[in-house]
């Protein structure tokens, strides 16, 4: 049997070079379809689930221009993405894409607040009750959007705008968290939800409104604003 064995005694020195984390940057990532402004990302990780999403949004039209390697990086050195969706050509997201990653299905909020409209394949091309994106849907129709599922794909429409509303939800949703901020971000009015997932990342970008609640986990939280650049941080 393998084992690790550290013999101690010795005073401990140097520096490990820790990246951002992965939960924080794919919400970030889909974020960037909120806006025409280049979103800048630092201290990425570089992991296939960011390559993998890289490509989700390029099918949207979105451009990632990643940073080279700079002296002394390793592998373990977060990267910078300069992110553009500066215009949106595609409001779909493919079973072929959002299958490879649940996350992917977040997407459906900014392209609604944006667009307008947007059709998202369900995790596994599945009825909507057997997949925990319930939630997300909810939230969303809180906000005046209009849902119906077709063959598999969520299509949402607000074709006036979405509107500021309360959302409550039953259980903590992490998910459900980011899917109502995104979406309250663009809202005509302020969302106020009840949710207490950790969402922090994602409030930041979101150029808070001033009634933000600064503490993770408390119950009620009001949101709208604009993209700001953000440096990912080390957890």
């Amino acid at each position: 049997m393998d084992r690790i064995r550290i013999v101690g005694g010795r005073p401990l020195a140097g520096s490990i070079p820790i990246s951002g984390a992965k939960n924080a940057t794919l919400p970030l990532m889909i974020a960037s379809l909120l806006t025409d402004e280049i979103l800048v990302l630092e201290n990425v990780p570089r992991l296939a689930d960011v390559a993998l999403l890289q490509r989700i949004l390029g099918n949207h039209g979105v451009d990632v221009m990643v940073g080279g390697k700079r002296p002394g990086d390793t592998e373990y050195e977060g990267q910078t993405l300069h992110i553009s969706a500066k215009r949106i050509v595609d409001t779909t997201a493919p079973y072929e894409l959002v299958a490879k990653m649940r996350a992917s299905f977040w997407v459906i909020a900014p392209l609604i607040a944006r667009m307008g409209e947007a059709r998202v394949s369900l995790p596994g091309g599945c009825a909507i009750g057997t997949r925990p994106v319930d939630l997300l849907v909810m939230a969303l129709q809180r906000l005046s959007a209009e849902i119906e599922i077709d063959r598999g794909y969520v299509v949402a429409r607000a074709p006036k705008g979405l509107k500021g509303g309360k959302i409550v939800f039953p259980k903590v949703t992490v998910g459900g968290t980011h899917t109502a901020i995104m979406a309250a971000a663009l809202a005509d009015g302020v969302a106020r939800g009840a949710m207490g997932a950790d969402a922090a990342d994602v409030g930041l970008t979101i150029h808070p409104h001033p009634t933000l609640s600064e503490s993770i986990g408390m119950a009620a939280e009001a949101f709208e604003g604009t993209l700001t650049d953000l440096y990912l941080p080390k957890k």
